[in-house]
């Protein structure tokens, strides 16, 4: 068995111009591309609560001196706007139209808003903390059920949740040393 790795980039270069007008390549995996977007606009919903959530939280914190904690709230929702905007960009590359709609935010999202005008630092940390790993599992289970129909929204599925790992873990350090 040979370690070689010998590409034919004629042959790759040739398929890729014929398939050039065929649009998104998920059909070619066998997904339902609007049961796709609309799983996708529920992520894009979930990212939009998340930044309410933390952008409301790192006001919160401020106020109450916890400038660690805002500072990381500001950072959290800074990314869950990143997320929101990728998400986004890929149902548009998909033919679908993102939902941003405030009307069904709250039922749309797999986490929730909560911002209780008396609530401690911990408390907020902990609220944030269930949301993450909240969101950790069901975009998990989204890659699962994309599987290898449809590897660049699973990959992009996957880095979200990769980042919100590293919000859980800020979040727990920030939790233990309180």
């Amino acid at each position: 068995m040979t370690d070689s790795l010998v590409l034919d980039v004629e042959r790759i270069r040739k398929e890729a111009r014929q398939t050039m007008a065929a649009g998104p390549v998920t059909g070619a995996y066998g997904l339902d591309t609007e049961r796709v977007v609309s799983v996708l606009n529920d992520v894009v919903t979930t990212e939009v609560v998340g930044w309410l959530r933390y952008t409301r939280h790192a006001i919160k914190a401020r106020g109450d001196a916890g400038t660690q904690v805002s500072e990381l709230f500001t950072a959290h929702a800074d990314k869950a706007m990143e997320h929101a905007t990728a998400v986004a960009e890929r149902i548009a590359q998909l033919g679908g139209r993102p939902n941003f709609a405030p009307s069904t935010l709250a039922q749309r999202a797999h986490t929730t808003y909560a911002a209780p005008e008396g609530a401690a630092l911990t408390a907020l940390l902990e609220q944030n903390l269930v949301a993450a790993r909240t969101v950790i599992a069901t975009y998990l289970e989204i890659a699962r059920w994309l599987g290898d129909r449809d590897p660049t929204t699973r990959t992009l599925i996957e880095s979200l949740a990769r980042d919100e790992q590293q919000n859980v873990d800020a979040l727990t350090a920030l939790l233990r040393n309180s």
